[in-house]
């Protein structure tokens, strides 16, 4: 019983602190009222939103790394298959390692399309 009085005791001080607590108003900013009268700034001048070109760019950086490395573990896998010596564990991880970094491949170049077909729509 002692244990539910100090609960109560804790949420009702907690009430009390959040209700002293001023809520500040919130108002629109209008950042492009100023533009009848200046043009010169740099909010005026903006073209729009860059934001689609910038993820496409970024997008598309990551999934060349991406293929890059997928290559790379190709041939890693193709090397450590020649290189097993008919030992059956040695040739089921070259195997894993080769059928990984296929499926890495087909879902970096799906990823690719995918993302390229969706900021198509945004223009």
């Amino acid at each position: 019983m002692k244990k539910w009085k100090q609960i109560i005791m804790v949420l009702a001080l907690m009430t009390g602190v959040v209700a002293l607590v001023p809520v500040p108003s919130a108002s629109a900013v209008t950042v492009f009222d100023n533009c009848k009268d200046n043009a010169d700034n740099t909010v005026c001048k903006s073209s729009g939103d860059q934001a689609p070109s910038m993820i496409k760019i970024v997008i598309n950086i990551l999934l060349y790394v991406l293929g890059i490395i997928a290559v790379i573990m190709i041939i890693v896998g193709g090397m450590r298959y020649t290189t097993s010596n008919g030992n059956a564990s040695q040739l089921k991880e070259a195997k894993d390692t080769i059928l990984y970094s296929v499926v890495g491949l087909v879902v970096a170049i799906l990823s690719y399309t995918i993302v390229n077909f969706v900021l198509g729509w945004f223009k």
